[in-house]
């Protein structure tokens, strides 16, 4: 495997430094600046003594991304060159062809860092940081996660965009109606740091991304696309591999569309799943829920062990201004949720958040279960 370069995501330089770094045949890694020093001491060295076994020719890596982190330690993942540069194309198309693109997550996520690449190869320039979220940016288009695009709103500089390419986590119906309101073309698409797009919603629902074929075998989503991942450095993951097939463990099935065809409908990875007496709950889909009552920005969705009738269903959410009462959460999850899907333990708490603004579900949960966040009771 060719050597890695390590680079931060704070270099004022970071695009000259890419191109640097691919020209000498160097793998770019770009680290989150505000870890400890140990925590990117010990990444790069993770990556660089790592053995992939037989994910390939180790020879062709182009790329080493990190995970977003969200629900436990971030891996690092390798992946060609080419798995990103294949899609360029069907990407600027999303983007509405915009000459310069606001990248409000940090160059560490790979959803940030895959605009990066495509930039060397004669995408839109990219705005990144804060200044991506300032108006005169001169930014047209946007690439970033749900709450990306909530800042961008709120800070009134998406004036000058005029479309959004939203992944990382679920978007909120109500933030893409916000969004298109101020004039944007709204794209949500699912993805996985292994492999790169997968499916695309233009607002009726997801369908696969132009390239990438879906199947759903034992609930679990299977793509078959030119986009996947090489493997990992160091610690192992999710990916697994099944001839030109390949899954990160998510959960799916495949419903009829309105108008013909079918859409890919996500309900989580499965050990995410929270197993109580009586039924199966996805998380996603009660937060999806919960984030449509009024007050509540956001939420995470857990299982809270009990010992002996499996795990109770438990929510930390996060206000949106004044903390909504216990009896107002319970009537809005009464009025949106079956019996077994409501949440038995509510709590309220700023959400820890991953680099790239998505919940940190793992941490949220440490912080419950440390006491650190104190159960609402009233």
């Amino acid at each position: 495997m060719s050597p890695i370069a390590p680079l931060r995501d704070d270099d004022p330089a970071l695009l000259d430094r890419l191109r640097e770094a691919r020209a000498a045949g160097g793998v770019p890694l770009v680290l989150d600046g505000r870890r400890p020093p140990a925590q990117l001491t010990a990444a790069v060295e993770a990556a660089t003594r790592a053995g992939l076994g037989d994910a390939g020719d180790p020879d062709r890596i182009g790329w080493a991304t990190l995970t977003s982190g969200s629900s436990g330690p971030p891996r690092i993942v390798l992946r060609t060159h080419e798995s990103w540069a294949s899609s360029f194309a069907a990407v600027a198309e999303l983007l509405g062809r915009g000459r310069a693109v606001a990248l409000p997550a940090p160059a560490s996520s790979s959803l940030t860092l895959f605009s990066l690449a495509h930039a060397l190869d004669g995408g839109p320039r990219p705005v990144l940081g804060g200044a991506a979220l300032a108006d005169g940016s001169g930014a047209d288009c946007f690439h970033g996660t749900p709450e990306s695009l909530r800042r961008l709103l709120e800070s009134g500089a998406a004036s000058g965009i005029r479309s959004a390419l939203v992944g990382g986590s679920r978007l909120d119906p109500a933030l893409r109606s916000r969004a298109e309101a101020a004039g944007l073309r709204v794209t949500a698409y699912y993805g996985a740091a292994e492999l790169s797009f997968v499916a695309v919603d233009h607002g009726d629902g997801l369908v696969p991304f132009p390239g990438v074929g879906l199947r759903v075998r034992g609930g679990e989503l299977w793509v078959r696309s030119p986009y996947v991942a090489h493997g990992y450095a160091g610690v192992p993951g999710p990916l697994r591999r099944d001839g030109d097939w390949a899954t990160v463990g998510d959960r799916a099935e495949l419903v009829p569309a309105p108008g013909g065809g079918e859409r890919v409908r996500l309900l989580g990875r499965a050990d995410g799943a929270i197993l109580s007496a009586s039924a199966t709950i996805v998380p996603d889909e009660v937060e999806e829920a919960l984030r449509s009552v009024p007050g509540v920005r956001d939420a995470v969705v857990f299982g809270l062990p009990t010992g002996r009738i499996g795990a109770l269903v438990a929510a930390v959410v996060e206000p949106e201004g004044a903390v909504p009462s216990l009896a107002v959460l319970r009537s809005a999850a009464a009025e949106r949720l079956a019996p077994a899907h409501r949440p038995r333990r509510w709590f309220a708490a700023e959400l820890p958040r991953t680099a790239a603004g998505k919940p940190a579900r793992a941490e949220a949960v440490r912080r419950v279960l440390d006491g650190e966040v104190r159960p609402l009771e009233r």
